[in-house]
């Protein structure tokens, strides 16, 4: 059974996968990944809904990671750029030359994206630029570089605090569930996030004005 791309739009808040934060790989594209890239995309220019759920629970925190690097720590940008990159797949994607590719095409997007409203908001020029890389063989440096931006951004803060934020990003929990397993209230909870957050968005800005 096949469903419309406005269909599939609705995955992309019903998945709900729960990643762990752990470094990213770039160089993964063997046969077997790039036959699951082929298989994907030409499910899902098909209109295949399991694929398209397939695709998002593969690709989804390896692009907000990369998305909340570009956006400087700013998770609104970011998760909105995810969201639209996964909206534009289920119209657009059609076939590619392997996983490389598949992921190639996915930041591209993202990276669009979070241009537009970037500059719609008429913040900081330097991630426009950023977000316009072009897709091209030296990206997969400037990819994995980026990815490493935040795992470094996150070792350099305090454990709880790393970890609040972990459970908030990337485990998707809400305030009172943090608060539950922290035997906190939720307003204690959203000012430690707030603060751990503005944290997070300060080392990065510091990590990227160091490689840039």
């Amino acid at each position: 059974m096949t469903v419309a791309a406005t269909s599939m739009r609705l995955l992309v808040h019903e998945a709900t996968p729960r990643p762990i934060v752990q470094p990213s790989s770039t160089s993964t594209a063997s046969s077997d990944s790039d036959e699951v890239a082929h298989r994907l995309a030409a499910a899902i220019a098909r209109g295949d809904e399991v694929a398209f759920r397939e695709l998002y629970e593969r690709y989804h925190q390896r692009l907000f990671r990369f998305t909340l690097v570009l956006a400087r720590g700013d998770e609104s940008l970011a998760a909105d750029a995810v969201q639209a990159a996964f909206v534009t797949a289920a119209k657009k994607l059609r076939a590619v030359e392997g996983e490389g590719h598949l992921w190639n095409w996915l930041a591209r997007v993202a990276r669009q994206h979070l241009a537009k409203a970037w500059r719609q908001l008429q913040r900081d020029s330097a991630v426009v630029g950023m977000a316009n890389l072009p897709d091209c063989a030296g990206c997969v440096q400037t990819d994995s570089l980026l990815e490493e931006t935040l795992d470094a951004a996150l070792l350099a803060m305090d454990a709880d605090e790393r970890e609040l934020v972990e459970w908030f990003y990337f485990d998707q929990l809400s305030h009172k569930e943090i608060a539950e397993r922290l035997g906190a209230t939720p307003k204690s909870v959203s000012s430690r996030l707030e603060r751990a957050r503005a944290k997070l968005r300060s080392a990065i800005a510091r990590k990227l004005s160091h490689e840039t």
